[in-house]
């Protein structure tokens, strides 16, 4: 029978424990969380990376609640919420690195073109449930609605005094992406997304409008203009003291030299 010496021993046991967090170096960030921040983290990455030769960034989404979860049991080096932070989330320290707004989306087929907050309200907790009683053509609403953990629900429901449990969704959607691409191909959904990535897609023909809110055109310059009621601080966050490599990346992230990439993504540069 082969003999094992401690030393022996000790390595298989580190070997048969189960990882539970990241090592800090001076190669490589993990950042998780927010599927709003994850395109612009991304491109910021890109840019990273060419500056810093041998360095890679990592970036995943999966919402805010996992960018929260994962920076704090150090599963990631940072963590991407699309959110201010919570009183109970003071362990925590968030650096943002833009600013965007969550708007209503229709499909541009949709002869609508505003809902007052009271109407959305009805549409979502299913008092409303036919395009025609709000002038529109007789139709049943698709009501499309965002999945737990994610920070654009958190506002929404915020923003309309309103509990998850209360609305009546027909699809539940994660990302953004998902979003867009459910209400482009339905005439009669609505849902609610960033204003940045919704402008974009727009731009690029995609088959969606943006409704005001309170009176309030959702775009990009009225949120850098203070004037659009719902809006939000995208964030890169860390708990405890960041490494070195994550400090270097959240300044890089939060300087001028990436004013172009946030605006490329449609979403406004924070005051620095």
């Amino acid at each position: 029978m082969m003999k094992l010496n401690f030393g022996t021993i000790m390595a298989l046991v580190v070997l048969l424990l189960p990882a539970t967090g990241i090592r800090a170096d001076d190669h490589r960030l993990v950042l998780t969380g927010s599927s709003t921040v994850a395109p612009l983290a991304l491109e910021i990455g890109k840019r990273f990376e060419q500056q810093n030769p041998g360095v890679r960034v990592d970036v995943q989404a999966g919402g805010s609640s996992r960018g929260i979860a994962d920076a704090r049991s150090g599963l990631a080096h940072i963590g991407m919420v699309s959110r201010a932070l919570k009183p109970e989330e003071q362990d925590l320290t968030a650096h943002t690195i833009a600013l965007d707004g969550v708007g209503i989306i229709l499909h541009r087929s949709n002869p609508l073109r505003s809902l007052s907050d009271a109407q959305i309200k009805a549409i979502y907790t299913g008092q409303i449930g036919n395009w025609q009683a709000l002038g529109g053509k007789d139709a049943r609403i698709i009501v499309v609605n965002k999945a737990e953990g994610r920070a654009t629900l958190e506002l929404f429901l915020h923003h309309f005094a309103l509990k998850n449990s209360a609305i009546k969704a027909d699809v539940v959607i994660g990302d953004n992406q998902h979003g867009i691409k459910t209400v482009a191909g339905n005439p009669n959904a609505i849902g609610y997304v960033s204003i940045g990535t919704a402008e974009f897609e727009e731009t690029q023909g995609t088959p969606i409008r943006l409704l005001p809110m309170e009176g309030v055109t959702a775009t990009v310059d009225n949120v850098r203009a203070d004037h659009y009621p719902l809006s939000r601080p995208l964030n890169l966050i860390t708990t405890g003291t960041p490494s070195a490599l994550a400090r270097r990346f959240i300044d890089f992230a939060r300087s001028e030299k990436v004013n172009d990439l946030i605006e490329g993504q449609f979403f406004v540069p924070p005051t620095r």
